[in-house]
């Protein structure tokens, strides 16, 4: 059997991948380079109808005959409709934006005469916009709403009944000092939604459609040094461009770049390595240098390697240094360098718990005329990552079973705004599960984002696409992959690929091209070689619904990605005469066709459930799709959390774990989904958010949580026992109690009296009493493993709400007007204990340097703006979540009020 050895330690980044990092304070003060974020201080507006909105577009989007939200997940994706060309559409001047991008010089777009919307007000420098709204990026002007309700809304479910939709404005204005003569300086922007385009000055400067794309302008033609500049962005978001919230605006960071004419490229490092051991390794390095200067230069670049601490602290002393290398570069032109060094007693990254996630910093530095002109920092990880078709996957030689979820990249009620907090905290509560890895579903993430799965050692499957050609929504992707798909796949690449975290790359999710056979093939192709063009290191992947093992498409990518498919698609026996996808399980199939692949299941179980709601009847089954009698309630919006139920094409968590048992080779399974996210609300498109995360929108643990985290850490002493105990309505009545533990027996009591031993069979992943009538008291469940205690659980029928009770994650933040503390509010009775079923209106009030950014309470069905100060409990909890301001240090005091229970303060210190 054929191994197949990916990765063999570095991957840094042909341009630092995490570029907010790539200068310091002491670059800037030594005039070297600048790395500034203009976040603060934006003007925004927004128009109030599309149909009001100025004529400057990127191009004609083709009408729309028929959108239907309503469509199944999984639906053939359908071929696109073109639309008619213009005369006045400003995409000829945004596309030179690509042109780093694209490989061949023979496709660079060359930029017409003229200058596209020079007379229109918004861009022009005197234009009175004391008017419109201050802001500070990231900014999502979609997320506090107002939710649209009822059926066949403006904005459906799908993309989270928010008014993400329509074309809005931003200004800022920049002072360039005189000395800067004769700098160039760029705009770099991590991620716009959607169709950006930026005047400077008056001018055009360009664009970049794709809204989850990072991409850099150069504004050095524009700027007038010693002057006030001005910035005008043009964003347009349309409806029905996606089949889950996107947001809208500026929701990612910002950054103004100066540096020397002759300087490191954008992204412009990439270094490898190879032949790694305990006591060395080979560290290659590859620079890319630019000169924007008239003349012909003669530079010197050298490289110096030191290591990160667990803070992220640089080294005193660097732990390797590449030999310095003289370099000539034509005026206007760019260089490549390249080199390689040992380095001794390499600290690998790995992933936790069992490894440690080492990193290391290169500071590339160059000189010219004995003079430091530019200072460059990539930080990077060595590590040996294998992709074994037999066994999985290998990191350092240790087999490590993916243990990974699907995260969209909303961050609940605070939207699309990227927070770094925020994304921390999704992660620490996965990791308390025993998540170890990410799929970045569908789209590239904020830089940040990997920095943290960099820090905190997860692995990340990094993927750039949902939709080809051929089109899931009217208005996605499709309209503009023949322009944008190439330089698209390899800025992705470029910017992401020295984060060592990133162990594959991923090209496209369930896309329509899985059905056109040779065509859909050649498209996958054409994608897999622009990766490994940008990146030879690392293995390609495209997540597959429908293609099977004797198909083209599946040829192409390194990696095998099934979605759903290995447990099987819709095979019980009420979807017979479906003309939907109906897959038997394929696993076996395809590892006996691909044997020299390695197998990922990209999307399992895609299970439902609403925090804290059970239903009855309870099934008997291992996993039933969702009806109403039968786990669902459509009058309500909720799903039962017995855990047993999912979306038609998927499958119960337990029946997963079986297959992937059954199925050792499998690499591993990533869940759909971690976390609750907004849009796409299967199997009920009259709520806002989604059903199927492990995790609500407010960060609150479905039971399902515990279910994961009884499998992926079997050394950790659990279990838990669902459902509650507050049923006065079924005294009498039969009221299932299921328990998860990570031990191999439980035994279960009500009110003293033992309802019995029982020990999990192979292939068992809970324990069920499906017969338990229900009387109030006390539920005990004691676990065992290898006979000797192991944990143990009580769950009580509580008394009537009393009280509240909050908590939050974090008593200290920073006084920077971005750290937050999420705080949790619980109803509970006069003795402390939670009170299930309570649904109160809680109030918020906040005194001292702090503001309340956010509430929620994990309900989908919950209409109410994020932004209000009130909210009901949904089954007994509430998420306030506090931000600092910035600049102001002191003690926040939150207090929480209720009608009838006693209220509740939290301090929390801002410095």
């Amino acid at each position: 059997m054929q191994r197949f050895t990916v990765i063999r330690g570095i991957i840094i980044v042909l341009g630092c991948a995490l570029i907010f990092s790539c200068t310091s304070d002491r670059d800037t003060a030594s005039n070297l380079r600048e790395h500034i974020s203009i976040n603060e201080d934006w003007l925004f507006y927004k128009y109030d109808s599309t149909e009001i909105a100025d004529n400057l577009i990127y191009d004609n989007r083709p009408e729309i005959s028929e959108n239907n939200e309503y469509i199944v997940a999984d639906a053939k994706p359908t071929e696109a409709i073109n639309s008619h060309d213009a005369d006045n559409v400003l995409k000829p001047w945004v596309l030179p934006a690509a042109n780093d991008f694209i490989a061949d010089p023979v496709n660079h777009h060359i930029r017409p005469q003229g200058d596209p919307g020079v007379d229109f007000p918004f861009v022009q420098n005197n234009f009175d916009d004391s008017g419109w709204k201050k802001i500070n990026l990231p900014h999502d002007w979609a997320i506090n709403g107002p939710f649209y309700e009822g059926f066949y809304p403006e904005v459906g479910g799908g993309m989270g009944r928010l008014p993400i939709h329509g074309v809005a404005w931003y200004r800022k204005k920049l002072d360039i000092p005189a000395s800067d003569a004769g700098k160039s300086f760029f705009l770099d922007i991590d991620g716009a939604m959607s169709y950006a385009m930026v005047w400077c000055n008056g001018k055009l400067v360009g664009g970049w459609p794709y809204g989850y794309a990072s991409w850099r302008l150069n504004l050095t033609p524009y700027m007038v040094p010693g002057e006030e500049n001005q910035l005008a962005i043009r964003l347009d978001n349309p409806n029905y461009s996606a089949r889950w919230y996107p947001g809208g605006g500026i929701y990612r960071n910002v950054w103004l770049v100066k540096t020397n004419p002759v300087h490191v490229g954008h992204w412009g490092t990439y270094f490898t390595s190879k032949d790694i051991s305990k006591t060395d390794a080979t560290i290659n390095q590859e620079v890319v240098i630019e000169n924007d200067s008239k003349t012909d230069v003669e530079i010197v670049v050298t490289s110096e390697i030191y290591e990160l601490d667990e803070n992220g602290a640089k080294s005193k002393k660097s732990v390797a240094n590449f030999p310095s290398e003289k370099v000539k570069i034509d005026a206007g032109s760019r260089a490549k360098v390249n080199d390689f060094i040992k380095l001794n007693n390499p600290k690998r990254w790995g992933p936790k718990p069992t490894q440690t996630p080492n990193l290391y910093l290169a500071v590339t530095t160059l000189i010219q005329n004995g003079k430091k002109i530019d200072n460059y920092e990539t930080k990077f990880g060595i590590r040996d990552v294998e992709f074994d078709p037999g066994n999985g996957v290998l990191i350092n030689g240790e087999k490590i079973k993916l243990q990974g979820v699907n995260q969209h990249h909303d961050l609940g009620a605070l939207g699309a705004a990227f927070n770094v907090r925020a994304a921390e905290r999704q992660l620490e509560i996965l990791r308390e599960m025993g998540c170890n890895a990410i799929r970045m579903s569908h789209n590239p993430p904020a830089p940040e984002l990997l920095e943290l799965t960099d820090r905190m050692g997860f692995l990340v499957i990094d993927e750039i696409f949902d939709s080809w050609e051929r089109k899931k929504t009217p208005y996605d992707f499709h309209l503009i992959f023949k322009d944008w798909s190439e330089p698209d796949t390899r800025a992705f690449v470029r910017r992401d690929r020295n984060n060592p975290s990133v162990i594959a790359w991923s090209v496209g999710n369930e896309v329509g091209e899985q059905y056109t056979s040779e065509d859909g093939a050649a498209v996958a192709k054409r994608l897999n070689d622009f990766v490994k063009e940008e990146d030879p290191s690392r293995p390609t992947i495209t997540a597959m619904n429908f293609a099977k093992p004797f198909m083209e498409f599946p040829k192409v990518a390194d990696l095998i990605g099934l979605n759903y498919q290995g447990e099987g698609i819709r095979q019980d026996s009420i979807f017979e005469g479906t003309d939907r996808i109906r897959t038997a399980p394929q696993y076996d199939a395809f590892h006996e066709m691909f044997p020299g692949k390695t197998i990922i299941s990209t999307e399992t179980a895609s299970a439902f459930s609403s925090r804290g709601v059970y239903l009855f009847p309870v099934t008997e089954a291992l996993s039933s799709p969702v009806r109403d009698g039968s786990g669902g309630d459509s009058n309500t919006g909720q799903v039962s959390s017995y855990e047993l139920y999912a979306v038609d094409f998927g499958s119960s968590a337990d029946k997963v774990f079986a297959s992937l048992d059954r199925h050792p080779f499998v690499a591993g399974e990533f869940v759909w989904t971690g976390w609750d996210y907004l849009g796409e609300p299967t199997p009920y498109y009259q709520a806002r958010s989604s059903y199927t995360g492990i995790i609500d929108l407010a960060g609150f643990r479905k039971d399902r949580f515990y279910l994961y985290q009884s499998r992926w850490r079997p050394d950790f002493p659990m279990v838990h026992i669902l459902p509650h105990w507050n049923w006065p309505e079924r005294v009498g009545k039969v009221t299932p109690v299921h328990v998860f533990t990570s031990g191999d027996e439980v035994e279960l009591f009500l009110n003293g009296k033992s309802l019995g031993r029982k020990k999990k069979q192979q292939y068992e992943y809970r324990l069920r009493w499906d017969n338990v009538l229900y009387e109030p008291g006390e539920l005990k469940a004691i676990s065992y493993k290898k006979g000797e205690k192991w944990a143990e659980e009580i769950v009580k029928t509580t008394g009537k709400a009393k009280k509240i009770h909050v908590i939050a994650d974090r008593r200290k933040i920073v006084a920077d007007g971005k750290d937050l503390s999420f705080v949790t509010v619980e109803i509970t009775d006069e003795e402390g204990l939670s009170v299930p079923r309570s649904n109160n209106r809680i109030s918020f009030y906040l005194g001292g340097p702090g503001k309340i950014v956010a509430t929620d309470n994990g309900d989908p069905m919950n209409m109410e703006s994020f932004s209000s100060h009130e909210r009901n409990a949904f089954n007994g909890k509430v998420l306030a979540i506090i931000c600092s301001q910035a600049g102001k240090s002191g003690t926040i005091k939150l207090k929480a009020q209720s009608p009838g229970l006693q209220e509740a303060t939290i301090e929390i210190q801002s410095k």
